[in-house]
């Protein structure tokens, strides 16, 4: 604005590509003044970025062959959360995913974080259950995302059984095996317990989940609200978000009182964890190798 005096750039623009700064800019309408690394994650660099006007934004920036697809399937996520959060539940804005070179980035809404005060975990348990009463004629997704850099296919079904064997399990099972991550025997497991999933799980409408929610995914605002970020959405079984939460280290018992209080799980549901924790295993096992083998075994032994 003319007569008024603009911040002297004062950045490491190392910390962002000039491709990625100039296209940025271009979306914001303003310079960028600041730049300092902030954590994204295992698979993305990210990025707090500060403008002309004191505004701050979160990017996320990452050069592999699938990160402009990848984003995109986040932003559609991110979008379809936003339209269904309810009250106690925040999802960042979502601003701008262009491709930017060899890499490609994802601009949100920066969430100033706080700490969780009295009355989190019951909210953020109340406010999940309330999410998870979104339903769909089947289960699935209009089109297929990601889980972590991994693609994630959503194809329609009628029954919870055939969505999590030919979208979920098997596709893992078999990247795994062909990885020689998994054997024979073990693949053998694995397409007995799907011929069981009908007798395992009760029936239950589909529900939109968040779809990756473990302690890294969601956020505390300063207002005290949670906020839920990197979604892997589909119309899938409710447990499975419930299940990645216990998969590493848990959240509160608060957290599942106050989910159970709104929109009671069918007994038996804390036995059936391990069941979707097995397709969050699998994808780490295909990710990050054979550390996460003997829990994949565990449980496809167990049922």
């Amino acid at each position: 604005m003319a007569g008024v005096d603009q911040p002297e750039p004062d950045l490491d623009l190392y910390y962002l590509s000039e491709v990625v700064t100039n296209k940025i800019e271009a979306q914001l309408g303003q310079s960028l003044i600041e730049v300092s690394p902030v954590s994204g994650g295992d698979i993305n660099d990210a990025r707090l970025i500060t403008v002309q006007d004191g505004q701050q934004f979160f990017v996320k920036i990452n050069e592999g062959p699938q990160a402009y697809p990848m984003f995109q399937a986040e932003a559609r996520g991110l979008e379809m959360l936003r339209s269904a959060a309810p009250a106690e539940i925040l999802i960042p804005d979502f601003i701008a995913c262009e491709p930017a070179g060899e890499a490609a980035f994802l601009l949100l809404e920066y969430i100033q974080t706080g700490t969780p005060l009295s009355g989190f975990w019951p909210a953020f348990g109340r406010g999940l259950a309330k999410l998870h009463r979104q339903s769909n004629d089947q289960f699935g997704l209009d089109h297929a995302n990601f889980i972590g850099r991994l693609p994630q296919s959503n194809g329609a079904h009628d029954d919870w059984p055939g969505f999590y064997t030919h979208e979920r399990l098997l596709p893992q099972g078999k990247m795994a095996y062909e990885q020689t991550l998994l054997d024979l025997k073990d693949m053998q497991y694995l397409e007995r317990l799907c011929k069981q999933l009908g007798d395992l799980y009760p029936t239950e409408p589909p529900a939109l989940i968040h779809g990756d929610l473990w302690s890294g995914n969601y956020l505390v605002h300063t207002n005290g609200q949670a906020v839920l970020i990197d979604p892997s959405v589909a119309y899938s079984h409710r447990e499975m978000d419930l299940a990645m939460t216990r998969l590493f280290g848990g959240f509160p018992e608060e957290f599942y009182r106050a989910y159970q209080e709104s929109y009671p799980l069918d007994s038996g549901w804390e036995d059936r964890l391990p069941l979707g924790q097995l397709y969050y295993l699998l994808v780490h096992l295909n990710m990050f190798g054979t550390s996460y083998l003997p829990s994949v075994k565990r449980i496809l032994k167990q049922f």
